[in-house]
């Protein structure tokens, strides 16, 4: 398992009841794929939603969020952490 962060762009102005939506959404499903969905951060301002996740590939990222309703615009893998 690696760990990767996506970022998803033009959510400006979410509120924190819709990115616990969001998130919701993709704990629900997550196990289909073998992604552990860690945590999800926002800024309403800028739009810029970043979630930080455990999967076997950027693509069972992808593919959680897409069936969630919410296409990650960026996946990075994150192979170094301190």
């Amino acid at each position: 398992m690696s760990k990767f962060m996506d970022v998803h762009h033009g959510m400006t102005g979410i509120s924190d009841d819709q990115l616990r939506q969001a998130h919701a959404a993709d704990l629900a499903i997550q196990n289909e794929e073998g992604v552990v969905f860690e945590r999800a951060w926002a800024d309403p301002e800028s739009g810029t939603v970043y979630c930080l996740s455990e999967a076997p590939d950027a693509a069972a990222v992808q593919r959680i969020h897409e069936r969630a309703g919410h296409r990650a615009d960026e996946i990075h893998p994150v192979p170094l952490s301190v």
